[in-house]
């Protein structure tokens, strides 16, 4: 059995994982980011993660695979300006941790390397070619071409979240207006719930949350849709039509008709797949909407530990 390990990098904390070329999480740790303390810090406890991991468990490894935020040059392993990292512009991060471990590094953006995590070892196994879409803080996405990441001329493929569907719409944190994350991530979508709650004081919401914004998360929102709460719900498919509408325009595009969708804002199940379906499907080219079809991600929670470990077993 071969193995490899698997970081995610988070702004808060780093998960690192010894995962077997099954698919299976053998050992599993979690380290502080620390970003404010600048590149050389965050390097400095991915160092020392994998260390102490590979102490714990006496197993030989294949190398390592890093998922990032960030736009990242996986052929030299350089991560540029990572979203909420501190002076941090243009770091190599495979090269140190090469030297250090003496083994192989594989670099990756976080959202290209759970679509190659769903490719090796999840839902993606069974297609040709698919979008992958993550729904958390922020909206990431890879896309698989026949097999193969797609990365674009600058590694920066693969941002649908900045795909603007309404030129006029809300601001995003990338500088444009109108892009699908300001609608579908979850601090907007958070935002947008708690101003909309002036208009529905009844809204089961209210009372799950007990009126405090801090309480309030995906998950109450998919609580209160579950029981019937009408603009919970509302929430959700107006989510579903917004995405459903970046999918089409994808599609339209690239003409790939399979699409992935993971990450914790993907957690509001059925109700949201449901819109997201019908939207696409009546959005796309005529030709292609038999064919379009949207799918839950299968690594969920353990996305980030097994798509980083899945760039060692996706090399060697």
């Amino acid at each position: 059995m071969k193995y490899a390990i698997g970081v995610d990098l988070g702004g808060t904390s780093i998960k690192i994982g010894l995962v077997s070329e099954d698919g299976k999480i053998v050992k599993k740790i979690f380290v502080d980011t620390e970003a404010s303390g600048g590149p050389r810090k965050v390097i400095c406890n991915i160092k020392n993660g994998v260390h102490q991991l590979l102490s714990e468990i006496n197993l030989p490894i294949q190398g390592i695979g890093i998922g990032c935020p960030g736009v990242v040059n996986p052929q030299k392993g350089i991560v540029e300006n990572p979203p909420n990292f501190y002076n941090w512009k243009k770091v190599n991060v495979g090269r140190p941790l090469s030297m250090e471990f003496e083994k192989d590094v594989f670099v990756e953006n976080d959202a290209n390397a759970a679509a190659i995590g769903e490719l090796i070892f999840g839902n993606g196994k069974k297609y040709h070619s698919f979008v992958m879409v993550t729904l958390g803080t922020g909206v990431g996405g890879g896309i698989i071409i026949k097999r193969k990441l797609y990365h674009g001329d600058f590694s920066a493929a693969g941002e649908i979240g900045h795909i603007t569907i309404d030129h006029n719409g809300p601001k995003c944190n990338c500088g444009s207006f109108g892009c699908i994350e300001a609608y579908a991530g979850s601090n907007y979508l958070r935002k947008r719930v708690w101003d909309g709650l002036k208009q529905h004081p009844r809204s089961l919401i209210n009372k799950l949350i007990e009126k405090n914004y801090d309480h309030l998360t995906p998950r109450k929102i998919k609580e209160a849709a579950d029981k019937g709460d009408k603009f919970a719900i509302s929430i959700i498919e107006d989510l579903g039509v917004k995405l459903g509408a970046a999918f089409a325009s994808v599609s339209n595009l690239i003409d790939v008709s399979t699409y992935i969708v993971g990450g914790g804002v993907a957690g509001f199940g059925k109700p949201l797949f449901n819109s997201i379906q019908k939207t696409f499907s009546s959005r796309v080219l005529k030709s292609l909407q038999p064919r379009v079809k949207v799918v839950a991600a299968q690594l969920k929670n353990e996305a980030g530990i097994k798509g980083a470990s899945a760039l060692v077993f996706n090399e060697t």
